[in-house]
């Protein structure tokens, strides 16, 4: 038998039903599901050292379990020494397996790792059912060395879902395991 995400699993199992008893769904293909989930890291100082930018990609593939690439600059910016397809972040999109390899990774060890945590910030939906999640510090994942660190960076996480509204994405996202901080 072939492996499946515990995530996966759960979502099929579960969560699905649920979703359609909470939201009153006619059919199953009518609950939101999880697409992707886009990790973006930018280095702003990469415009001096271009070692930190490769640093970024590799600490982003371990992190992720996927090879990230380069984001570069679209325009130069001669206030900031920014010129055009200078490497200035780095980016990696998950999908399928990958993605619920992560989030699993993501709800039950890094983010209780976080200082003082209480829960993520409700408010960072878009509107459309997405959800984007700042981190500080790229140090509370596992895959991370902390010897090894030269620079501690942040990044932003996002979770694109099939929900129509941010109240359908709240819904499935709680389910699949990320703490929303109480009111």
């Amino acid at each position: 038998m072939s492996y499946v995400p515990r995530l996966k699993a759960k979502y099929k199992d579960e969560i699905i039903a649920e979703l359609m008893e909470q939201f009153k769904y006619k059919s199953i293909m009518q609950v939101p599901r999880l697409v992707k989930i886009c990790i973006n890291q930018g280095v702003g100082a990469a415009v001096s050292d271009k070692k930190l930018v490769d640093t970024a990609i590799d600490e982003m593939s371990n992190i992720a379990g996927q090879r990230a690439v380069a984001t570069k600059s679209k325009k130069a910016i001669s206030n900031f020494k920014l010129r055009e397809d200078m490497p200035i972040g780095a980016r990696v999109t998950l999908r399928s397996d990958r993605m619920y390899e992560f989030l699993d990774r993501l709800v039950a060890v890094a983010l209780p790792q976080v200082r003082d945590f209480k829960g993520v910030n409700e408010k960072a939906f878009d509107g459309r059912g997405n959800y984007t999640l700042g981190i500080t510090e790229q140090i509370i994942f596992p895959e991370i060395n902390i010897d090894k660190i030269n620079k501690i960076g942040g990044m932003d996480i996002t979770f694109v879902t099939t929900a129509k509204k941010d109240e359908e994405a709240h819904a499935l996202l709680s389910k699949l395991g990320i703490a929303f901080r109480k009111k």
